[in-house]
């Protein structure tokens, strides 16, 4: 669980990304999952878009997702939101405890 002060670290980190995955109307499944997870693995921090023709809206998609890849929701805006998960193998960020 992130605290306010890493949260807030995270989404200054994700500023200037780009948005790297789009959930449309298929929605969430296997093959999103899949791909959500092994960009966490690989970056650790990620940002999404929904697009309108999605059956979720973003605050619901980015819960479900967090849910079946056991990651952190960093922040939600719009149509667009941030995800993190701490990396085991290649840890890049260093969060401020």
């Amino acid at each position: 669980m992130l605290n306010s002060r890493q949260r807030a670290q995270l989404r200054a980190m994700a500023n200037d990304m780009e948005t790297i995955l789009q959930v449309g109307k298929g929605g969430i499944n296997e093959n999103t999952v899949k791909q959500v997870r092994d960009a966490l693995e690989a970056r650790e921090l990620i940002k999404l878009r929904v697009l309108e023709t999605s059956p979720t809206n973003s605050r619901e998609t980015a819960d479900l997702l967090a849910e079946a890849v056991e990651c952190d929701v960093v922040q939600v805006i719009g149509t667009r939101f941030i995800l993190y998960k701490e990396s085991k193998n290649n840890k890049t960020i260093k969060l401020v405890k």
